[in-house]
């Protein structure tokens, strides 16, 4: 099976540059749905499913390929390969904010921008870095999620979504979780939760917008403010938006933050 077909590639021919776009975990690239369709006249746009997720090859997952963010992050280098991508713009959700700066290295020319919205290099709390999270918090997720991965999706994912007064993105982004295989979930749980990429940042080579939502529970405003710091050609804009997805809650922010940058 090719990378096309394992990873469920999407491709749109509309403009001549690129835009591809990442997904979170628990997701897959319908959560895209109205930023992409945003983009789609004026860009070649590129959807697609991290292996695990989605309509991407299950038996593609390899526990050692996927143990670190790094195996990801060879997937859309794959891709971009397969696409004959340059100079394209990357943008990625959560965790694939990280794959993104991760695939940008690996592939010098690739991506001319980078769109990171919601990052996080590190989840945890490390001296004086405020990463959210206390180790033993993270630990006590991942074993929540271990035992009992219907129950975590059930009261995760509108915690993550945020928007308590819109039940119907909570829902979708529970339903999403509970699609997602249990076993792949975990795994790539525990690679998203603790991984630790403050030292990539400062190897990013090209203009970066960060999109920091407000009342995060993810990715708070100070961990936001550290990838800008760290980032030498990087722009910061604080969104109105609330909760970890603004790409389903508020896409029209979104949309608008992300067109006077590319």
């Amino acid at each position: 099976m090719g990378v096309i077909e394992r990873n469920n590639v999407h491709v749109r021919e509309s403009g001549s540059r690129s835009m591809i776009f990442a997904h979170g975990f628990g997701c897959d690239q319908n959560m895209w749905r109205f930023v992409e369709s945003a983009f789609a006249s004026e860009f070649k746009t590129v959807l697609f499913d991290h292996v695990g997720a989605g309509g991407s090859d299950l038996k593609a997952y390899d526990k050692e390929k996927y143990s670190s963010l790094g195996g990801y992050a060879d997937d859309v280098v794959e891709i971009g390969r397969e696409l004959g991508l340059a100079d394209a713009v990357f943008v990625g959700h959560s965790v694939s904010s990280m794959i993104g700066a991760l695939a940008a290295q690996k592939a010098p020319g690739m991506f001319g921008k980078l769109v990171m919205i919601g990052p996080s290099p590190r989840y945890i709390d490390d001296g004086d870095y405020f990463g959210g999270f206390t180790e033993s918090q993270i630990d006590e997720l991942l074993q929540f999620l271990d035992s009992n991965h219907m129950g975590w999706s059930v009261q995760m994912a509108p915690a993550i979504m945020g928007n308590p007064d819109r039940p119907e993105l909570g829902q979708e982004l529970t339903n999403s979780f509970c699609r997602t295989d249990p076993d792949i979930a975990k795994a790539f749980a525990r690679v998203t939760f603790k991984s630790d990429n403050r030292a990539d940042l400062g190897k990013v080579d090209v203009p970066t917008l960060i999109l920091q939502c407000s009342d995060d529970i993810i990715a708070s405003r100070p961990v936001g403010e550290f990838v800008n710091r760290a980032i030498p050609n990087s722009e910061i804009v604080f969104l109105e938006a609330t909760g970890h997805c603004p790409n389903l809650s508020a896409p029209d922010e979104v949309v608008a933050a992300m067109r006077s940058f590319v």
